[in-house]
């Protein structure tokens, strides 16, 4: 038996993507906007690390973006800045939300899994990075920190579909 996940035309695709209102497609949308955000700041940071820029501006508190995103802690990982990878990795982020057109719960259900699941993954990184953060600078990166709201907003915002693809999944 087939199954393959039904897929739309791509014209047909495009008018949905672009103009359904339904709300897991406004719930997609969100996570889509929170990754290019979430890739926005990794492009901040990036621009810092690589020299672009000279500075960081922090909020008051235990901010202290410049002394972190500098620190061997940011280049660790990879022999590159770890800002570098954010972008990818929102971009990656961004793609899976906006793959699949109308009902993919139910016709691809493994593109809502797939999201879900790397908003999560995005989520859990996050937060690690932030402790390590803290315990190697005792300070934080405002850009990254913005990062981890939105991944935990997106990780919350892919779990109603996520959940409908599996009970799709087992037959429900």
């Amino acid at each position: 038996m087939n199954r393959a996940p039904r897929t739309d035309p791509p014209e047909r695709l495009s008018a949905y993507l672009r103009g359904g209102r339904d709300p897991e497609l406004r719930r997609r949308r969100a996570v889509i906007a929170l990754s290019l955000l979430g890739a926005a700041m990794g492009q901040i940071v990036g621009a810092y690390q690589t020299g672009l820029l000279r500075h960081l501006p922090d909020p008051p508190g235990p901010f202290d973006s410049d002394r972190v995103d500098a620190s061997g802690y940011a280049y660790s990982r990879l022999a590159s800045p770890d800002s570098l990878m954010m972008v990818v990795s929102y971009g990656i982020t961004a793609w899976l939300a906006g793959a699949g057109g109308r009902d993919r719960a139910v016709r691809a259900p493994a593109l809502s899994l797939l999201t879900a699941a790397k908003t999560a993954a995005d989520t859990v990184v996050a937060i690690e990075l932030g402790r390590e953060e803290w315990r190697d600078n005792r300070a934080f990166c405002t850009y990254c920190q913005i990062a981890t709201v939105a991944s935990a907003l997106s990780l919350a915002l892919s779990l109603p579909e996520a959940r409908r693809a599996l009970r799709r999944l087992r037959g429900r």
